[in-house]
Order: C-alpha cells, then sequence, then structure tokens
C-alpha cells in the first residue's frame, strides 16, 4: 500500500511539477498563521499587485526560453516609468483629463523600453554577449541615466485620471489593472504556443546550432524575443507607476530576482527550451502571495528576501530532479 502509494505521489510530481505543492503548503501555513489570508479582500489585492509581477515574468520566461536571462527587466521597469511620467507631466497643462497627455506618456515610454530590448537583443545576437553579461551591464548603464535624468527624485504631477483609472480604477468588479493583464497573458499564450516564431523559440533555447542549420534566422527571432521581453516589462511599469502616482527611478530593483524566481518555481528551465506560461503565472502569483502571508505574519522584509531566495534556489534544485526522473519514466 506504502509502495502505491508512492508511486502516484512520484507520477503526480513528474507531472505538475514542484509549484502545487508549493502553493499548497503556503495556503495552509497561512491560513493557520492569519485570520485575514483568505479574506476576499486580501485576496484580491494579491490578484491586484500580482499583475505586475506576472508580466514581468513573462517577459523574462520568453527570454529564458531561448536560454538567455533578461537581468535588464528591473532597469526597463524604471526607465519606462520615469520617461512615460516626465513625458505627462510636460505635456499636461493641468486642466481637463488629461488623456492626451497620458496616451502619448504611455506611449513614449513604451518606445524606450523597446529601444532597450533592442540594444540587448543586437548585443547577444550580433556581438555574442552572453545575455548575463549584456543584460547586467545594461542594467547599469539604463539605472544611472534613470538617476541622472531625475537627479534620484520621483516624478510628481502626473494627470490624476492616470492614476484614478489605471492605478485603482475597476470595471466589471475587477481591477483595471487586472483588465489590462488578463488580455496579455491570452496573446502571449496565443504567441507561444500557436505562433511559428513561440515554436523557434523553443527550438532556438533547445539547440541554438540545430535551429540555425534548420534555416531559423536565430539573430532575428532573438533581437525580436528582447524588444518584446521588454515591450511587456513596459507595460508593467506603467501599472506601477499609476499605482505609485509618481515614476519612481528605483522600482525595479527586487524584480530579476522575483521574475527568475516565478519563471524557475514555474518550471522554466534554465538550460533553454522548456516552460509553460500557466505555470508561470501561477508562479508569480505564488511569490506575490508568499510576501503578502508574511506581511500579514509581520515577518520583515529583509527576512522575506531570504525567503524568496532560499525557495529560488530548492525550486531549481527539485526542478532539477523532476526532469531527470521524468528522463527515466521516458526512456
Amino acid at each position: 500500500m506504502m509502495t502505491k502509494t508512492l508511486k502516484i505521489l512520484s507520477i503526480l510530481f513528474i507531472k505538475v511539477g514542484v509549484l502545487p505543492w508549493f502553493l499548497g503548503v503556503a495556503i495552509m501555513v497561512f491560513t493557520i498563521g492569519s485570520d485575514n489570508f483568505l479574506t476576499i479582500d486580501n485576496v484580491l489585492g494579491v490578484v491586484r499587485h500580482s499583475t505586475d509581477l506576472v508580466l514581468v515574468a513573462m517577459a523574462q520566461m520568453i527570454v529564458m526560453l531561448t536560454a538567455g536571462l533578461d537581468f535588464s527587466v528591473g532597469v526597463v521597469l524604471a526607465m519606462t516609468a520615469v520617461v512615460a511620467s516626465m513625458t505627462m507631466v510636460t505635456l499636461w497643462s493641468g486642466f481637463g483629463s488629461g488623456w492626451e497627455a497620458i496616451l502619448i506618456g504611455c506611449l513614449v515610454g513604451l518606445f524606450v523600453s523597446a529601444c532597450i530590448g533592442f540594444v540587448n537583443g543586437v548585443g547577444v545576437a550580433f556581438f555574442h554577449v552572453p545575455p548575463f553579461i549584456m543584460t547586467l551591464g545594461m542594467s547599469s548603464i539604463i539605472f544611472g541615466l534613470a538617476l541622472t535624468i531625475t537627479g534620484g527624485i520621483p516624478v510628481y504631477g502626473m494627470p490624476e485620471a492616470f492614476t484614478n483609472v489605471v492605478g485603482y480604477g475597476q470595471a466589471f468588479g475587477l481591477p483595471v489593472s487586472v483588465l489590462i493583464t488578463i488580455p496579455c497573458v491570452l496573446l502571449m499564450y496565443v504567441f507561444i504556443n500557436w505562433t511559428t516564431m513561440g515554436r523557434y523559440l523553443y527550438a532556438i533555447g533547445g539547440n541554438i546550432r540545430a535551429a540555425e542549420l534548420s534555416g531559423i534566422n536565430t539573430r532575428f527571432y532573438l533581437v525580436s524575443v528582447y524588444v518584446i521581453s521588454a515591450v511587456i516589462t513596459g507595460i508593467a511599469a506603467l501599472l506601477i507607476t499609476a499605482r505609485l502616482e509618481s515614476g519612481e527611478p528605483n522600482i525595479g530593483a527586487s524584480y530579476p530576482l522575483l521574475s527568475i524566481a516565478a519563471c524557475a518555481i514555474g518550471g522554466v528551465s534554465l538550460r533553454g527550451g522548456v516552460g509553460n506560461l500557466g505555470s508561470v503565472v501561477l508562479g508569480a502569483f505564488f511569490i506575490i502571495l508568499i510576501q503578502n502571508g508574511m506581511n500579514l505574519m509581520r515577518i520583515g522584509s529583509y527576512l522575506q528576501m531570504v525567503v524568496i531566495g532560499t525557495l529560488l534556489i530548492i525550486a531549481i534544485a527539485i526542478e532539477y530532479f523532476r526532469q531527470q526522473m521524468q528522463l527515466k519514466v521516458n526512456q
């Protein structure tokens, strides 16, 4: 009986991965630790605050599918927020809703994020700079530029409509940020699973040399994936800016680690070519859920960093063993 139970658990572990187990344990622990954890208001709050990380984790995922890592997602958030907010402040006269200034500011911010992604992609695809080094170097460059532009001071004075609608507005009983994120997730699902480019990303990450020999223009797709990643991150930056009511030059410091953790916990391989969007979205939600639960239990922010880092290491280690078990079963 015990042997049969262990066999069933092993099969479940191989099929679903580590995330459902982590999620179940977290819900039990935080439910016991705080009476407010499973309330409707708290769950909706977690959903709203998870939208930023969901978007950034999706952006990180498509880069990781190509066997890369994007450490510049944090500075993309910062620079997009700074440029978009400064543009809105400059164009808005202080009268009316300011939607023209909001629209132009958002477009300019997304254009800047796309430019950062383009530079990353060119460095990786054409100059063969390792993604880790390329995006880490860009992080230093862009962060320095953001601080230089703002003097390290947040940008205030954006149209109130931006904050009221995008930051805290609701429609159909859901926060606007959630209603913006849902179509992005659906489009990303279609992109990854139903398009030729999506299939090519898995092929490039699995074996870039074999992909080249198969006739895939790997340079074009690598540049494209970094641009797409940066634009998705830029959308997250706009949501954060609306919620904070300011353009913060240092908002993205924790997002490289958190986005990689969400992907790793969701089963995305650091070696490339393996990953599932649904698991990544759930992984991002799980991390925000963990942070929320620790806040309710009054665990300090420094210790929270320790917990997230530990979960990342454990998840990668367990995922490696799961993949090894899956290979043995397939053989």
